[in-house]
């Protein structure tokens, strides 16, 4: 079992930066795919980033590429996505996951097992 606890959420400016983190217990990363997803009310959830723990390759979403970087720290078990240049756009429910099968489909939220409880971000223009 895995446990996945998000922070680092909060109001912040259009244009400004927040990094949220993901830390987890129960196990190790070690053959996970750990992703970060979103949902903005009445909107679906939607892939943002992931990052493959064994090999460290990460993967974007069109919509936050350049901006937005996930990063792992394997002694702390934990996963960052800093995110840059933020627009009103931005705007969600941050949510991080884990796949312990480390799948392909990355993108893909039904792929993911363990999902932490998620973190506010609101960007005001």
């Amino acid at each position: 079992q895995v446990q996945l606890v998000e922070s680092g959420g909060g109001l912040v400016q259009a244009g400004d930066s927040l990094r949220l983190s993901c830390a987890a217990s129960g196990r190790t990363f070690s053959g996970y795919v750990l992703g970060w997803f979103r949902q903005a009310p009445g909107k679906e959830r939607e892939f943002v980033a992931a990052i493959r723990w064994s090999n460290g390759n990460t993967y974007y979403a069109d919509s936050v590429k350049g901006r937005f970087t996930i990063s792992g720290d394997n002694a702390k078990n934990t996963v960052y996505l800093q995110m840059n240049s933020l627009k009103p756009e931005d705007t969600a429910v941050y949510y991080c996951a884990a796949d312990q099968h480390g799948s392909s489909r990355y993108y893909s939220f039904w792929q993911y097992e363990y999902w932490g409880q998620g973190t506010q971000v609101t960007v005001s223009s």
